[in-house]
């Protein structure tokens, strides 16, 4: 269940497969195992694990969705993949949707 609303990102999701080539910015500062990264078609916040960095560029070494679930306090969602390292989890909702949803927004029941 949801203990907070979770709003979206305005940019697009970005899917990265092993082997893509992405320009690799700034560690996320509210959530560090994030890095920003730059591929050829569009932007978003990778965990660094599954990068092998190099200076500025990095190589995919595990895919990654940076789909994000909206979803609003008292939703009930179930939860798909648990990443305790990044603190975030991947959800389905009742639609079917998919997406990250942080940690401090859920509750296990």
């Amino acid at each position: 269940m949801l203990l907070a609303d979770h709003e979206i990102p305005k940019r697009d999701p970005l899917v990265v497969r092993p082997g893509d080539v992405v320009q690799v910015g700034d560690r996320d500062t509210e959530w560090p195992a994030f890095v920003f990264v730059t591929a050829s078609h569009g932007t978003g916040w990778v965990p660094a694990r599954h990068l092998d960095i190099d200076g500025s560029v990095g190589v995919v070494r595990a895919g990654y969705d940076t789909t994000e679930l909206p979803a609003v306090t008292g939703d009930t969602v179930d939860v798909v993949e648990d990443d305790p390292e990044s603190g975030w989890s991947w959800c389905r909702n009742a639609d079917g949707r998919e997406g990250w949803i942080p940690h401090r927004v859920l509750t296990v029941e």
